[in-house]
């Protein structure tokens, strides 16, 4: 709803642009006329008009999103550009001119109407259009953030509801200018020096910005700009234009942690009709399979659509690439994907990001290469899919019968003797014959997707955003979207964790901003996680983790050798400590030899 009123509000603003001062003229000749004949059709092609012109502006730019891993610099190439426009009034001049011609010549037409019949509807409407030409080049930072937010997400109604708005607010701010006439048009007049000074001081801004991401000054608040190094932005745009009614993955904390837990994530209905159904040996129809479009792009696999797995069993499986668990349930959904394919069974995999560099195609690419994924995988990062399974978890498991019904779901880990029964009780539903009635072991599964030993977990998944951040025990208060100098906690309690050298908070990581630094955690658990990022340059950072003050030896994790040295060269989820023995309290302390690392999440198991 906020958004909604700062579409609305910045749509009214664009009267103060000076583009528009052409046609008002026209306008105002409108004062006084009736309001159903002459006002409203004026207002209304406007509008449709300027929403018309803006939604192709969103459709056109999602290109660019997906192919973000040059987007930094299209990013930065866009940004010059338009500087320039803002110092340089001949060069958008230029830029609009065929707009401003097209509505030149309707405003022409629509006055030789007005002349010829009085001023009917059509003469109006004709204006109202018109208007709405010229009032798209117009626009302002505010229409900028909506169709960002259209790039990101795609097509959705919640974006035609913000263009809406905005065109509401550009045809309230009209309005009112035809109940006031001329004096909103002489006022205009006399403010348009002042406003092309500051319209060139804003042009000036947005060139030395440039300069500043592109040699990589860009600290503080400059870093909020860089297309690449913002992930915590682009989260947000995500989380704030898309709806929140367990659409989007927005506090993907509770997601995860929650469907780590299996079936304590259902409610108590859940839960009764599912032991209801296990005690009777049935699988209630829980819906129909969804439609799959929507996909940005397929993996392994030509796109598939819910006609083509007619006859088929499928099993879609959401998760994202660093989730922790997500990779420790993979053993099982590839174990079942090879051993029931010859007899119809169909596994696909959702990728649906949590976070911004999980929308990366190539990041995507090279996950499903590294952890041996053979079966297809559609690229969700529109959460088309998600949403029309009305899914909330990662990772979410959803059994299709061979007619096409949804007959099961499980969400999170555990539980996989009884989903792998599922999967044969459907096949032999679909008539197959001598369907395996044993059921996969995993035991010989060593490194990241080894099962948790859950009864020694002690410690809750830990965002380092300040957006979502708990327990945060270094004496300085964590800033948000400023670089800060910080000092790790002497002695933390259980679960607390804190930063040490100068660190950029930002919403959904910390970014090491000069020199070294470091990050304490005191935890309980037999492994511990970190998802991080390289630089943004994407030169590796070198680290050393100590536990308790002294290298990890045998407890060492996959990533890391055994006097705690490692290297950070991708972005992901990395297993930095693997106990054995008695797990007990653990004071942990990773020291970044290198600066630019980027720090999202704990996770333990």
């Amino acid at each position: 709803m906020v958004l909604i009123l700062l579409a609305y509000l910045g749509g009214a603003l664009t009267i103060l642009s000076p583009c528009i001062l052409p046609v008002l003229p026209f306008v105002f000749a409108r004062t006084g006329q009736p309001f159903v004949r002459s006002v409203l059709p004026l207002l209304a092609g406007m509008a449709l008009t300027f929403a018309l012109v803006a939604t192709l502006a969103a459709v056109g730019g999602g290109w660019v999103v997906q192919a973000n891993q040059y987007g930094r610099w299209v990013a930065l190439v866009l940004m010059a550009f338009f500087g320039l426009t803002l110092m340089l009034p001949h060069l958008a001049d230029r830029l609009t001119k065929p707009l401003v011609a097209l509505g030149d010549k309707l405003s022409s037409k629509a006055r030789q109407d007005g002349a010829a019949a009085g001023s009917g509807a059509r003469s109006s409407f004709l204006l109202g259009v018109a208007t709405g030409l010229l009032w798209a080049p117009c626009a302002g930072p505010v229409l900028g953030l909506v169709l960002t937010g259209a790039a990101l997400n795609g097509a959705s109604a919640g974006t035609t509801l913000l263009l809406l708005a905005y065109a509401a607010g550009a045809a309230t701010s009209l309005a009112l200018a035809l109940l006031i006439g001329g004096k909103v048009f002489s006022a205009m007049k006399r403010s348009l020096g002042a406003g092309e000074w500051i319209r060139r001081g804003l042009g000036v801004a947005m060139l030395a910005g440039v300069g500043a991401i592109a040699t990589g000054l860009d600290t503080g608040l400059l870093t909020q700009v860089s297309s690449v190094a913002t992930a915590g932005i682009e989260q947000k745009l995500i989380d704030t234009l898309a709806p929140h009614d367990n659409e989007v993955p927005a506090g993907g904390a509770m997601m995860r942690s929650v469907a780590a837990r299996g079936d304590a994530a259902d409610g108590p209905a859940m839960m009764a009709r599912r032991v209801a159904a296990t005690a009777a040996d049935a699988l209630p129809v829980e819906g129909q399979l969804p439609s799959l479009n929507g996909a940005v792009e397929w993996l392994n696999s030509a796109p598939l659509t819910a006609e083509q797995l007619k006859g088929k069993v499928v099993l879609v499986d959401f998760w994202t690439y660093s989730c922790i668990n997500c990779l420790r349930s993979l053993p099982y959904t590839k174990a079942w994907a090879e051993k029931y394919r010859d007899q119809g069974l169909v596994v696909i995999g959702v990728h649906a990001p949590e976070f911004a560099f999980e929308r990366n195609v190539s990041n995507v690419r090279k996950a499903v290469k590294d952890q041996g994924i053979t079966f297809p995988v559609a690229i969700d990062n529109n959460y088309a899919i998600w949403r029309a399974f009305n899914n909330q978890y990662w990772p979410a498991h959803y059994f299709i019968d061979a007619k096409g019904q949804i007959r099961h779901h499980h969400f999170g880990e555990g539980e996989y003797a009884r989903s792998e029964q599922v999967i044969q009780q459907l096949l032999e539903e679909a008539g197959r014959k001598n369907v395996s009635n044993s059921v996969v072991s995993t035991e010989d599964v060593q490194g990241i997707q080894r099962q948790s030993d859950m009864g020694q977990v002690g410690s809750p998944e830990t965002y380092l955003g300040y957006e979502r951040a708990e327990n945060f025990a270094s004496p300085e208060k964590q800033a948000a979207n400023a670089a800060r100098q910080y000092t790790a906690p002497a002695k933390p309690a259980l679960n607390q964790w804190g930063l040490s050298g100068n660190w950029l908070s930002q919403a959904e990581q910390v970014t090491l901003n000069s020199g070294t630094g470091g990050i304490v955690y005191r935890f309980h658990a037999r492994d511990l996680h970190l998802v991080l990022g390289p630089a943004k340059d994407g030169k590796p950072v070198r680290f050393r983790v100590t536990i308790d003050g002294a290298a990890p030896g045998q407890h060492h994790g996959a990533d890391t050798a055994a006097d705690g040295t490692g290297t950070i060269d991708s972005q992901r989820l990395y297993q930095l400590v693997r106990q054995s023995g008695t797990v007990g309290d653990r004071t942990f302390s990773i020291e970044f030899l290198d600066p630019g690392v980027q720090a999202y999440a704990f996770t333990f198991g």
